[in-house]
């Protein structure tokens, strides 16, 4: 069996606590910010677009984190409510941060007349990316609890301050009882579905397809891997989750079947401008590099 030996916590002095999950959860937002402006320059679009629109989805990410969080563990929340808002000792609910932010992310983009659907198309691969990488500081924090195992993949945690080793005790008597490594099941899922992304990208029509096939594909592998989570159940015997997922599954699936299409190899050349598509906002570098050709040019005239 596979020890987890880490203190969930960077720093932990008085009122103040910076655990693992919270600066992962950090660096995962920075590097798909940083892979979606870079695809989006290659794709002919300002990378400012990108960051402008960013802001308000990670606005809206930690906003929507925070209350499916909160909400899935409110017999806990509420003995204490002030905790609510102590997001950088970690808890947040992966769902409530992929809905949110796409929700704030839209909104900002269609006010501002950005391509929506090409941005949604753009960050959908980044988001696994980004999401493996909070996982790490799920595994270092030990924050999910999960069925017992005997299989030579289980785990157990040793650090006294472990949300895991805690759970291990509640639900099994032993603090070091094996279990399933469940985030480590939804990381290898998030691969292969990037791996499809990868595959798609540019292949289908209307856009804004690729962005459903990931919501699609993450919640359906999300929805089998909860079976072996152990959050408190909802409605049903479901957990919360679940019930996301199947709300999920219940818009993109009936979008893929009868409005995805692949592209004839015509329209999958990158680079064209399509048609009723805004045009992109020019960034203040391109600007530069613009009046510089005309004074070149005038010059030379």
């Amino acid at each position: 069996m596979i020890n987890i030996p880490f203190d969930p916590n960077i720093i932990s002095t008085g009122s103040f606590t910076l655990s693992w999950h919270g600066l992962l959860s950090f660096v995962a937002v920075a590097v798909a910010v940083f892979l979606v402006a870079r695809w989006a320059k290659r794709d002919g679009l300002d990378p400012d677009i990108v960051y402008n629109t960013a802001v308000w989805a990670i606005a809206g990410g930690i906003i929507g984190a925070r209350i499916v969080h909160v909400a899935d563990n409110w017999h806990i929340y509420r003995q204490d409510l002030t905790q609510i808002f102590a997001i950088w000792e970690g808890g947040i609910g992966l769902w409530g941060a992929l809905l949110g932010g796409a929700l704030a992310g839209i909104a900002y983009a269609l006010f501002s007349k950005y391509p929506v659907r090409k941005l949604l198309d753009l960050t959908a691969p980044a988001l696994l990316v980004a999401q493996s990488i909070g996982r790490i500081g799920d595994i270092i924090n030990g924050e999910h609890w999960s069925k017992a195992t005997s299989m030579p993949w289980g785990w157990y945690f040793t650090d006294p301050d472990s949300p895991a080793r805690i759970g291990a005790q509640r639900y099994y008597g032993n603090p070091e009882q094996p279990v399933h490594p469940a985030v480590v099941y939804e990381m290898i899922w998030n691969g292969l579905v990037f791996a499809v992304l990868w595959k798609l990208r540019g292949r289908l029509k209307p856009e804004g397809s690729l962005y459903m096939v990931y919501l699609a594909l993450y919640a359906l592998g999300r929805f089998m891997i909860q079976f072996i989570r152990l959050d408190p159940p909802k409605l049903f015997g479901l957990q919360e989750a679940h019930m996301i997922a199947i709300l999920v599954m219940a818009v993109t699936v009936p979008f893929i079947v009868w409005k995805t299409r692949f592209k004839s190899p015509e329209e999958a050349k990158p680079g064209e401008p399509k048609s009723g598509e805004p045009k992109p906002r020019e960034g203040r570098i391109d600007r530069r590099e613009r009046r510089a050709r005309d004074r070149e040019r005038a010059k030379a005239s």
